[in-house]
């Protein structure tokens, strides 16, 4: 197969051939020309959440529909961020995106979202990131903070101590450790314990960013997600007021706390949140979203493919033998990110998966 065009992120017009799987620029005689347009490395969703919904583990058919609406909406590699359903037989499927799992939620008892999560009490979390991360593909996902019932406001799931003790036990079983975050409270201790990404990190302050800037801690910030915000504090007003307050507070600052995280040097990644609270094959929303906030386009952009695709290990520019995995937009994304919604063409393992 033949596709032309402008190849992202470095945008020099090339003809760029699939074959056997992988990519050249060596002229081959005979090649078809599938599609011409903007060539863009395969788009990446870094939070999000195959096989569930808002009642737990989905069934196999809903699952495939998700990965599916995901693929077609350009994101060929999914950073799973915790899910009830062992997902790992989508790896197994090469019409489905690739799959980084991070296992299963895990949270303090009865402190989360109902048949989401591996729930434990503290003296039991090292064991479950232990258990946790021989399930999944280097990654740990942890519920940093939920809503307290006794405080009646957002509070740490687990002393600071015990996620200490579990971010060293998952690192020492080589699995990178990221955790649901929404307010401020916990961030300081997962921080400092040295935790490799915040999702949400609406609670982060200019000390906190700091601090995640001279670590190397990325930030996905799930700007989709923080929009529902202030639909969660009308939700839990009349019996948990102060969290309510605090949601509110967090949801005027959100644009604020992004921008800072961005001017301080932390990276930042797009997620989706598919499955979570969003529905799947919208990662184009959460990039639009992104520069609606004050990012660059280009750094949103990136921030969902190149740059991501490299955070995760995967190649991130279409160089002379790398992996086809890739997107061909009829226009250019990063004069009008809108078309990021429009594939014209979609290359997953070097099959034409998807074809306007």
């Amino acid at each position: 197969m033949k596709f032309s065009g402008p190849v992202l992120p470095e945008g020099e017009v090339a003809d760029l051939y699939v074959v056997d799987g992988h990519i050249t620029y060596e002229r081959v005689a005979g090649a078809t020309t599938v599609a011409r347009g903007w060539i863009v490395p395969g788009l990446v969703d870094a939070h999000c959440h195959l096989g569930l919904d808002d009642d737990g583990p989905t069934d196999l058919g809903t699952a495939e529909a998700q990965a599916l609406a995901d693929r077609d909406g350009g994101a060929l590699l999914i950073r799973d961020c915790g899910s009830a359903m062992d997902t790992r037989w989508i790896q197994q499927r090469a019409d489905l995106p690739h799959l980084i799992r991070a296992g299963r939620h895990i949270a303090r008892s009865r402190c989360y979202i109902r048949n989401y999560a591996d729930e434990v009490e503290p003296d039991g979390l090292v064991a479950a990131v232990v258990r946790e991360a021989g399930r999944g593909d280097g990654w740990v996902k942890l519920v940093g903070d939920w809503i307290s019932r006794d405080a009646g406001d957002l509070a740490p799931s687990f002393p600071a101590e015990v996620f200490a003790a579990a971010i060293e036990a998952a690192h020492d079983h080589g699995a990178r450790v990221t955790a649901h975050c929404f307010g401020s409270d916990v961030l300081d201790g997962l921080i400092a314990s040295g935790i490799d990404c915040i999702e949400h990190g609406t609670g982060l302050t200019p000390a906190l960013v700091a601090e995640m800037a001279q670590r190397g801690v990325a930030l996905v910030p799930t700007v989709m997600q923080l929009d529902k915000f202030p639909e969660y504090a009308e939700a839990g007003r009349e019996k948990f007021p102060a969290y309510a307050s605090t949601m509110t507070d967090l949801f005027g600052r959100r644009r604020d706390t992004i921008m800072t995280a961005y001017e301080a040097g932390v990276a930042l990644y797009a997620g989706s949140d598919g499955g979570g609270v969003a529905k799947h094959g919208n990662l184009a929303g959460e990039v639009i979203a992104m520069a609606d906030i004050g990012l660059p386009v280009e750094y949103a952009l990136g921030a969902a493919s190149w740059r991501a695709r490299e955070w995760l290990g995967r190649n991130p520019t279409l160089s002379e033998g790398a992996p086809a995995d890739f997107v061909v937009y009829p226009r250019d994304p990063l004069a009008d990110l809108g078309v990021l919604a429009e594939p014209a063409a979609i290359v997953l393992r070097g099959a034409l998966v998807a074809n306007a």
